[in-house]
């Protein structure tokens, strides 16, 4: 499975040493699980080194001839969880950029802890219509997908109910930049920051500001990331969307996160920022 994703990489490279183990623990060369399969034996390296994605019947077949049919389902889970990890922007907004949006409202719906830190843009629970408008536009221009930004953004600001009702709880991280690098026109930048004070004072909502001027020896900023309870972790890189599941990746993550909040100010030292920022508009 090619991917530019060093975390995909790495759990193709994991799979494969499991695979490797099995057969040794079998007291099997490769040659001989190549023969018992009906394979070349550089077919059994090439899945080992991980320079081959083996299918679901390759690992069936790994499993049974070395007597470990037992542990078939949890490799075989594994390897589609390595293959969903990393999708392109292009192929999941190839339909446009409604579906991309409505593929994570059941997720949503479900999380009752997200913790999300974002670099680069006021995160989608506390984002303004004005403000989702003009972001999903330039990403269409950018991505050169279809126009269906109104239908996207309809989809979007649906999704934001949750940060109003049930036990949604929802910890945000912004680096102080964010503030700052306007999205849309100056009416569309002080009605989103205007709103990101009110949205800081619902009782659902944590919001910290990491200043410019925080040390950063301990914690460098890093990619945005959304932590959704602690199942999954969303990664968005410049080529696509990363899915993590992994419970010492999300553990990884979620570690960062704790450092990143040790750097914001929160409360009245956060609004202050965010004044700054609306009055800077009008520099």
């Amino acid at each position: 499975m090619a991917s530019p994703s060093s975390s995909a990489q790495q759990a193709l490279e994991a799979l494969g040493t499991r695979l490797r183990e099995i057969r040794i623990d079998a007291g099997l060369t490769g040659r001989d699980l190549g023969q018992l399969a009906g394979w070349h034996s550089s077919k059994v390296s090439r899945i080992e080194h991980a320079r081959q994605t083996p299918s679901t019947d390759d690992i069936t077949a790994w499993c049974k001839h070395c007597g470990a049919v037992d542990q078939a389902a949890d490799l075989i889970a594994s390897l589609r969880a390595a293959e969903g990890m990393y999708v392109e922007w292009r192929r999941m907004e190839q339909s446009g950029l409604r579906v991309a949006q409505q593929a994570v409202v059941t997720l949503w719906e479900r999380t009752r802890h997200f913790r999300i830190y974002s670099p680069r843009l006021i995160p989608g629970p506390v984002q303004t219509r004005a403000y989702i408008a003009a972001m999903l536009e330039g990403v269409r221009a950018r991505r050169e997908v279809p126009d269906d930004v109104d239908a996207a953004v309809r989809v979007r600001v649906e999704k934001q109910r949750v940060i109003h009702e049930g036990a949604h709880r929802f910890a945000i991280l912004l680096e102080e930049s964010v503030l700052r690098h306007p999205i849309g026109d100056t009416e569309t930048m002080a009605g989103q920051l205007g709103y990101l004070l009110t949205a800081s004072a619902l009782p659902s909502v944590s919001l910290g500001v990491i200043p410019l001027g925080a040390d950063r020896s301990g914690q460098l900023a890093v990619e945005g990331f959304w932590l959704f309870d602690e199942k999954q972790v969303n990664v968005e890189l410049v080529s696509g969307h990363l899915t993590l599941t992994q419970p010492s990746e999300i553990t990884m993550y979620a570690e960062v996160f704790a450092r990143l909040a040790d750097l914001a100010v929160y409360g009245s030292a956060a609004r202050t920022l965010i004044t700054a920022a609306i009055n800077g508009l009008s520099d």
